[in-house]
């Protein structure tokens, strides 16, 4: 049996973003950019996965990251208590 590499680090990725999807209060908490950064949860992404965030620091109340593995991109954006959560 052959393994399409590519195919499981897309799944694996999908398989986090469904992750986050379904229960966003277990992985978007942060008080700073920092804690981002720090996540436990962005090892369980595939390797070559990269990301950046910014806001909530200076007293931001706003907070966007994007995860981004490939052409797969995952976009979290958090605006005074509301969670937009997009998957490309």
């Amino acid at each position: 049996m052959l393994i399409d590499f590519n195919q499981f680090q897309f799944k694996k990725f999908d398989e986090m973003v469904s992750r986050i999807k379904a229960h966003p209060q277990d992985y978007i908490d942060f008080d700073s950019v920092s804690d981002f950064y720090k996540a436990d949860w962005l090892a369980a992404f595939p390797q070559g996965t990269t990301w950046f965030a910014t806001g909530l620091d200076n007293g931001a109340e706003e907070f966007y990251a994007q995860i981004e593995y490939r052409h797969k991109k995952l976009t979290i954006h958090v605006k005074t208590g509301e969670i937009a959560i997009k998957s490309m």
